[in-house]
Order: structure tokens, then sequence, then C-alpha cells
């Protein structure tokens, strides 16, 4: 015999849990990719976060030269500061290699020349400036001013010239990290 209030409980208690389960998942998956992206560095005076799992470091481990406007498409190093002071601070973001990863691959003869790597960097939403890595200054990718309390973001993105010297698809790659310098040569450190 069909009891329509025992098929409606039974129903309810079935959309139940599954609306918890929907929300739990949705809950659990947001904070675990939430938490393996955000890698949190600090100076004196700023505080840095980087927004991919990989923190500083950036790699190019496919050699496939590209044109500029392709390069700035791609995959971008995001990166934000937040100035803690009630003052401003002057600050410098360096491209640097990675010697750490670099000894410990034990692949220094295996890098990209670095006249072959093109780098933009794009604060907030302001126009990309292009450099190419071999022309930098002690690779010094920008140097600005961050106004008491206020927040940048910060996109940097790295890729191979398309009239590069060496042949698409080598094993060269390139081991580089990101750093941000306080005026007074302190560098952000990851806590």
């Amino acid at each position: 015999m069909y009891n329509r209030k025992k098929e409606l409980r039974k129903n309810i208690i079935y959309s139940v849990v599954i609306l918890l389960l929907a929300v739990f998942s949705t809950y659990y998956i947001y904070n675990k990719f939430q938490g393996d992206r955000e890698i949190d560095f600090s100076s004196e005076s700023l505080d840095v976060i980087y927004h991919e799992g990989t923190g500083d470091k950036i790699t190019i481990s496919k050699m496939t030269p590209v044109t500029d406007s392709v390069g700035l498409s791609s995959k971008s190093y995001n990166v934000s500061l937040k100035n803690n002071l009630t003052e401003d601070v002057l600050y410098t973001i360096k491209i640097v290699d990675d010697l750490e990863q670099i000894e410990a691959d034990s692949c220094g003869d295996m890098l990209i020349p670095k006249d072959n790597i093109r780098i933009s960097v794009k604060i907030n939403k302001h126009e990309n400036a292009i450099y190419q890595l071999d022309e930098l200054d002690d690779g010094i990718l920008l140097h600005d001013t961050i106004d008491a309390l206020d927040t940048a973001d910060i996109a940097i993105r790295v890729w191979i010239k398309q009239d590069s010297n060496v042949p698409a698809g080598s094993k060269l790659h390139y081991h580089g990290k990101i750093q941000v310098v306080e005026e007074d040569g302190m560098i952000a450190i990851n806590k």
C-alpha cells in the first residue's frame, strides 16, 4: 500500500543529504585549491603573496618560441604586494636565477640563454611592459612606489622569443625566482 507521507519524508531526507554533500564538497574543493596556491612572503613593510603553487619560482620547461602577442596571453605569475605602513614604500621586483634549483638539478649547461627569454610585467590594470631578460640591469624588472596601506597586483609572464636561435623542442629550460626588495635592500622572505 502506497503511503504518501512516508514517501515524502524519505524524499526530503534524501534531498537534504544530497544538498549537504554538495555544500561540503564545494567548500572542501575551494579551500584545497586556495591553500595550495597562495604562498606568503614578507619583508619589514610589505606582505607579498604569490598566487601560484610554485611561489616565487619561475620555470620554462618547454622550448617553444612564440610571438609577443602569444607570450602576453600565456600563464602569468601573479604577485600581490600590500603596504602595511602609513607611508609610501619604494620597492623593486627582480628576476634572478634560481641557483638552488640549478644546483639541485645539475643543469647549469642546459639553461636557455637569457637573450632568448622575453618577460612582461603588468601592475594593476596598466599596460604591459616587455623586456628581454638579458637587457635587465641586475635583473630589475620593476622599480616603483606603493602608497601607504595600499595593495598592488602584479602579473609577470615569461616566454621564448619568436626569433630564438635555439631549436624548438630542445631540452633547454630556465629556473628563475621573483624577488621583492625594499628600498633598504631587505628581500621579502617566506614566512
